[in-house]
């Protein structure tokens, strides 16, 4: 049963909307009643947004066909997928976790995705982009396979549309019998120009079953006469169609095209939907929507980014209520750092997969207009045009997120590493990044780079570090090379007076002891001092190092640690298979294992982490300082407590 009204909204009148649990109750209405239950879901999403933060402007794009698909289709007999997922937050409304909803993103609340173990109306789980159609035509073959009645729909965006994957899945369904819906959320890029009544009344004609059947019945006639004269009656009916519907790349992929309509108004929307739901045609329909991304808030309206991602807000203004950076954050230190070298090197070019504010490149592009590349949501053709730029000279930072960067692996190791190209991976969001959760996490770039042959890896553990290691990035010519840095905030370090290049696999010691040895590798440099600084404390001196490299190994340092030390603790932001494992295979390899070394490995643990706060899973993750200093004193037994009495 739907909460209290005074324990769901703060600040609108949602009567109806109070009256639907899931989307049977949706179903039960009046047509005529979802414009009202349309207008309410907006006001609850805008309201539960500026409590939780999240991403607003996309889910306020669809809110009329989120009520529409929902009316429509029997969900969740029906497969309802929503690519990404940014714009899942109507949709979790509906589908019975409107008392959650203000838990959104919060630890312990709902996931700001799409998640298949949090509601059977989440039917494929996701947060990267571009899936939707492989996973839905999957779905299509499996209901096929196991004689199920059941309509497979997938929601996917103009700017997923750019990724290459989307164009396989559609090129595969185009040439199989299955029935699959694709909708094209069309909030930026028009492919095809005419919306309006005449064209909805078209679009509702060309997807009723008469049409469909009448379609069939030329084609079965086409096939039966003579080649030439079958080829010209089959050209002819896709001449006469294209004449309505402007024809489209789609119809040559296979797909039945209709549209474009406007996805705001419900007259339109319904009648179409029910027609393809209604009609048993074999084979794929694309159905183009053309909505507005933020509609009906001012405020996401009228934004650059139409709020695409925002913190806490106020619903009347549309004020953020963002706190104060204490110091720059890691990417705005990175993209400073980059136009630095770029103003020293005109080689220097800059390369992002479609999130160009997100990796700082925006700022790079307001300096280099000229040498800074958007490719749009296409990481493998992004790290193969970095390889090509480098072949010619010239010197490419590649800025992808680390979880954005596992796409174009094969293409890391094929056309960067094997011919041992100078393209320089600027890896933003590593390590854990809070409410986007488990997807969005920076936890594997350590271990799926570190396999490779010749490429350097370094980490900062400061914002000033992370200039120095920029403009080492840049002075390496001969092979691949990648820095990665974490979400958020630096320590607030002034600039260094001078930015010098890093010696190659070559870290520093940080503070001295004698007992313990903690090497850290990136942005945990902090939390193993304050460690040291309890563990000494307790009478355990306690030797600090900052690896800065995973490749090349600074094994000078790693030797002298274990051979003065009675207890090694490494401790990364990533998996296991890491930082670790390649220290660990050092020391076994060359006997250092052999006299009793005590080591310990802190990595992310071998299970997905849920979303929350950094800190908070952090502490999850057990990286945090308390439990630095519980595994040197586990690692130490008995001898830790002999010391704690002597503190």
């Amino acid at each position: 049963m739907p909460k209290k009204r005074e324990e769901l909204t703060s600040k609108s009148e949602t009567v109806l909307l109070d009256t639907i649990e899931v989307p049977s109750d949706l179903r039960s209405l009046p047509v005529k009643k979802l414009k009202q239950v349309a207008k309410e879901l907006r006001q609850e999403t805008i309201d539960a947004v500026s409590v939780t933060g999240g991403h607003l402007g996309a889910g306020l794009g669809v809110v009329e066909l989120t009520t529409a698909l929902h009316y429509v289709f029997d969900t969740p007999n029906d497969r309802l997928i929503w690519d990404v997922g940014h714009q899942s937050y109507p949709h979790k409304i509906l589908t019975g976790r409107r008392d959650r909803i203000r838990t959104l993103r919060q630890p312990g609340g709902l996931y700001g995705f799409v998640k298949r173990s949090e509601s059977e109306y989440d039917a494929f789980g996701t947060a990267h982009s571009s899936t939707s159609i492989s996973a839905g035509l999957g779905m299509a073959v499996g209901s096929a396979l196991n004689h199920d009645n059941r309509n497979v729909i997938c929601v996917i965006g103009d700017g997923a549309m750019s990724a290459g994957m989307a164009y396989e899945a559609m090129n595969n369904a185009g040439s199989r019998n299955e029935r699959l819906i694709v909708i094209l959320n069309d909030n930026k890029m028009s492919i095809a120009p005419a919306v309006g009544a005449l064209n909805a009344y078209l679009s509702r004609i060309l997807s009723s079953h008469s049409f469909r059947s009448l379609r069939e019945v030329a084609k079965q006639f086409a096939s039966k006469l003579p080649k030439p004269m079958g080829e010209a009656a089959k050209r002819a009916e896709e001449y006469s169609r294209g004449m309505v519907t402007g024809g489209t790349l789609f119809d040559e992929l296979g797909f039945f095209y209709i549209g474009p309509i406007d996805g705001h108004n419900l007259d339109h929307l319904v009648p179409v939907l029910k027609n393809v739901r209604d009609d048993n045609t074999p084979g794929p329909v694309l159905i183009h929507v053309i909505t507005q991304k933020g509609k009906g808030y001012k405020p996401a309206e009228e934004a650059e980014d139409k709020y695409h991602g925002v913190g806490k807000f106020n619903v009347v203004t549309g004020e953020q209520k963002k706190a104060s950076p204490k110091a720059p954050s890691y990417t705005n230190v990175f993209a400073e750092a980059l136009i630095n070298e770029a103003q020293r090197d005109d080689k220097i070019v800059a390369i992002t997969a479609a999130m160009p504010s997100g990796t700082g490149i925006d700022k790079f592009s307001s300096v280099f207009p000229e040498r800074c590349f958007d490719v749009g949501i296409a990481e493998q053709h992004a790290i193969t045009f970095a390889a090509g730029l480098a072949t010619e000279g010239m010197k490419p930072f590649a800025a992808i997120y680390s979880t954005f960067l596992q796409r174009a692996y094969d293409q890391i190791v094929h056309d960067v590493a094997l011919q041992s190209l100078p393209v320089r991976f600027a890896i933003d969001r590593a390590g854990l990044v809070g409410a986007d959760g488990a997807t969005h996490a920076g936890s594997y770039d350590i271990t799926y780079l570190g396999t490779l042959p010749g490429i350097v890896i370094m980490a900062p553990a400061d914002e000033s570090e992370l200039r120095h290691m920029v403009h080492t990035a840049a002075l390496i010519d001969d092979r691949p090379s990648a820095f990665r840095y974490p979400r958020g905030e630096g320590l607030g370090l002034e600039t260094p007076k001078e930015i010098r290049a890093l010696e190659l696999g070559k870290g520093r010691i940080m503070r001295e002891g004698t007992n313990i040895a903690i090497l850290s590798f990136g942005a945990h440099l902090q939390e193993s001092l304050a460690a040291a600084e309890e563990l000494t404390a307790r009478g355990l001196s306690t030797t600090v190092a900052d690896a800065r490299f995973v490749k090349p190994l600074d094994e000078d340092l790693v030797r002298r640690l274990a051979r003065e030390h009675e207890v090694l603790i490494t401790i990364e932001e990533g998996a296991v298979g890491g930082f670790s494992a390649h220290v660990m295979q050092y020391l076994a390899n060359s006997g250092m294992l052999d006299s009793g070394l005590k080591i310990r490995s802190m990595t992310l643990p071998d299970r997905f982490i849920s979303h929350g706060t950094p800190d908070g899973m952090y502490k999850d993750a057990g990286l945090d300082f308390e439990n630095i200093v519980n595994t040197a004193l586990a690692a130490l037994g008995s001898n830790s407590a002999a010391a704690a009495r002597r503190a």
